[in-house]
């Protein structure tokens, strides 16, 4: 087992050098000059070079390419373009928001998912999977930005039911240790700033579930369909245990193998969906700041949050593959 956890994380290093490679190259094709950006449209021609020549713009690609790299590995992300601040300062606070409201995604839509999964199978042919085959095709066509305004103007704008934006409301304060907000609120022993600050989560954690829930819904109905026809599933019914019994303890872990496999590679469609997220809720998270500094052609903060991004995916998956070992004892005996 340990010999194949160090072949996948050997296996990492080529991915994220071509994450790295691939993401430096093309955020330079996209058109706009970010130092006239910063100095504005009508800057000297003269001013234009001389900046574009101290940030090394003026250098080749690949010799920006090796400087950059060689900064990564001193765990440096660079200088943002436009507020001239350490890119890694930044990073931890946002980090910790998209992290934060991803988490809470998955954990909404691992309950919700699975659960209507395992009804429908168990209420096969029934109006209960008739109901939740519609809300799956409904969940899987619907734009999630879509789904946020009309969820926004309901449940924030008209009913009020919770807050339209931000991870806090504006007349609090909370003092910052970890980045993340339910922690924080927590170490300062203030259940009404937890209480406050999850109210803020719910609505977009929700909203970004949408896109992993139907899924795993489906996901799970099918492995669960799967296993409940299986010979010892049926002895188990024959010995007379509760349903409940055979269900959660015999056939649900060897189902969950397949649902696991989907929690990993949904990772990133959250981390992905998490910029519409965060735009429209502003919430301050890694997508909205990636997508402003996209905008304003800020080089550094968008290299480094997508290399950061995709590191977390990377590492995610392979805590996946890790965990089947102890979902499927089969796998464990064929590492070995």
């Amino acid at each position: 087992m340990t010999q194949y956890i160090a072949r996948r994380v050997i296996s990492l290093i080529p991915v994220l050098l071509g994450v790295s490679i691939i993401v430096f190259s093309l955020i330079r094709m996209i058109p706009g000059d970010p130092v006239t950006v910063m100095l504005g449209e009508r800057a000297r021609l003269e001013d234009i070079e001389r900046v574009r020549e101290e940030m090394g713009f003026n250098r080749p690609i690949h010799e920006q390419y090796i400087e950059w790299m060689g900064r990564i590995l001193r765990g440096d992300l660079g200088t943002s373009i436009i507020n001239r601040t350490p890119v890694m300062d930044e990073l931890r606070s946002r980090l910790a928001a998209t992290i934060e409201l991803v988490v809470a995604a998955m954990i909404i839509g691992l309950i919700i998912g699975i659960s209507v999964g395992i009804i429908s199978a168990i209420k096969q042919n029934s109006w209960i999977d008739l109901t939740a085959t519609v809300g799956v095709l409904l969940g899987v066509s619907m734009p999630i930005y879509w789904l946020a305004l009309i969820l926004m103007y309901a449940l924030a704008v008209n009913r009020q039911i919770f807050p339209p934006s931000a991870r806090l409301d504006v007349h609090l304060d909370v003092t910052r240790h970890t980045g993340f907000m339910l922690i924080d609120t927590l170490l300062m022993g203030d259940m009404s700033l937890f209480l406050n600050a999850l109210w803020h989560l719910i609505l977009p954690a929700f909203v970004l579930s949408t896109t992993v829930m139907p899924i795993l819904a489906r996901m799970t109905r099918s492995s669960m369909l799967e296993v409940l026809r299986q010979d010892y599933v049926r002895t188990a019914d024959a010995k007379g245990l509760r349903r409940r019994t055979v269900v959660i303890q015999h056939a649900l872990k060897n189902a969950l193998l397949p649902v696991i496999t989907i929690v990993g590679l949904q990772l990133g469609g959250l981390l992905g969906g998490a910029l519409l997220t965060e735009t429209i809720f502003s919430w301050p998270g890694m997508g909205l700041w990636t997508y402003r500094a996209i905008l304003s052609r800020d080089y550094p903060i968008v290299q480094g949050a997508v290399l950061v991004s995709a590191t977390i995916y990377v590492v995610v998956n392979l805590l996946v593959d890790i965990s089947y070992a102890y979902v499927d004892p089969r796998i464990r005996y064929q590492s070995q």
